[in-house]
């Protein structure tokens, strides 16, 4: 596969994609069954550009993003079919010595929890100067000095001074920063950010969504960014995958997204946002859990919490497809599209 810019109908240079996900599945087994946690996942990414995958807890996002990484845990996870086509190269047939020589140089990730994902045995520093001196090959005062100049590009006050302390004698955000630090080291091409600002209050959580904007648009590098606040992905996301039980459901540039959602599901995260022109007005709720990712309905798999399935619904799964009326790339999986527009 060819990643040259091709021309548009209007005549304008179309980019190609940095990142292709094709029908990724990762499946996780054990005595249970087996766990399709990612089953069947399809969107591209372009450099510069930010794509928002949203949905509840359970839904496949974080998966998505390990399959990215090729760290999901085998046993008992394992890529099982599909493509990861990062430029011209297909990540899943790659080797772990590739994948090694890729992870935090072109591809970098920002953990949901910075505390998990930084070693409390070792300072900020020499964690920072790993990066660069596997994959730039610095020496250690060159390591160092890098570190310090990463930590004043993120924000990090007295950088010369922090670049020795520990984790834990680190606020929240400040982990984070250093985190973004890390990620941003080598200059990757893409940044996985899985929840960079869960557990964050506001104002922090502004600070470091700004910090990866400003990151991004000087470096041109695309990010892929997992959440399930809509309020972040109004604010940075460029497209969006809605993803429900393993699957994408709605796809869509995020102003047609926002101005006009058409599957259930879409629907209802919409309608369970808090709306500050109606103060104390209770929120709509969507009712049930999302499935096990080993006992997944027949058909369309949010059909046990969506008020307008139908029989048919339980026998046809629906294909992303393009509805009537909506713009170029925005693509939804739902057999009932005019009744889920009423709702």
């Amino acid at each position: 596969m060819q990643s040259k810019p091709s021309t548009s109908a209007r005549g304008g240079l179309v980019t190609a994609p940095l990142l292709r996900v094709v029908d990724l599945q990762t499946h996780f087994f054990s005595d249970e069954g087996v766990a399709r946690a990612v089953d069947g996942v399809s969107f591209a990414l372009e450099p510069g550009k930010t794509l928002g995958v949203v949905g509840e807890s359970g839904c496949g996002k974080s998966v998505t993003s390990l399959s990215i990484m090729r760290l999901v845990p085998n046993p008992p996870g394992r890529i099982v079919g599909g493509q990861i086509l990062f430029g011209d190269e297909d990540l899943v047939q790659a080797s772990e010595a590739r994948m090694r020589q890729i992870r935090g140089n072109q591809i970098a990730m920002v953990f949901q929890e910075p505390m998990m994902a930084l070693n409390p045995v070792y300072t900020v520093g020499n964690q920072l100067m790993e990066t660069v001196r596997l994959h730039r090959g610095y020496d250690k005062k060159q390591a160092r000095e890098h570190a310090i100049e990463m930590l004043t590009k993120v924000g990090i006050p007295s950088p010369e001074s922090r670049v020795d302390s520990y984790p834990h004698e680190m606020s929240g955000g400040m982990k984070q920063r250093v985190m973004i630090a890390m990620a941003m080291s080598c200059d990757p091409k893409l940044l996985v950010a899985d929840e960079p600002t869960t557990a964050l209050d506001v104002t922090i959580q502004a600070q470091i969504l700004d910090l990866i904007r400003e990151l991004q648009d000087s470096a041109g590098m695309g990010v892929l960014l997992i959440t399930h606040d809509l309020g972040v992905v109004a604010e940075t996301a460029h497209h969006v995958a809605v993803m429900y039980a393993g699957k994408v459901v709605e796809y869509a540039p995020v102003v047609d997204l926002f101005e006009r959602p058409r599957h259930p599901y879409t629907i209802g995260l919409f309608r369970s946002l808090p709306d500050l022109a109606k103060p104390g007005e209770r929120l709509a709720t969507i009712p049930g859990i999302v499935p096990p990712a080993n006992r997944f309905p027949s058909g369309c798999r949010f059909r046990t919490r969506c008020p307008i399935a139908t029989a048919q619904c339980a026998e046809l799964e629906p294909p992303l497809l393009v509805p009537k009326g909506a713009s170029n790339g925005h693509t939804v999986a739902c057999h009932r599209l005019e009744e889920a527009l009423a709702l």
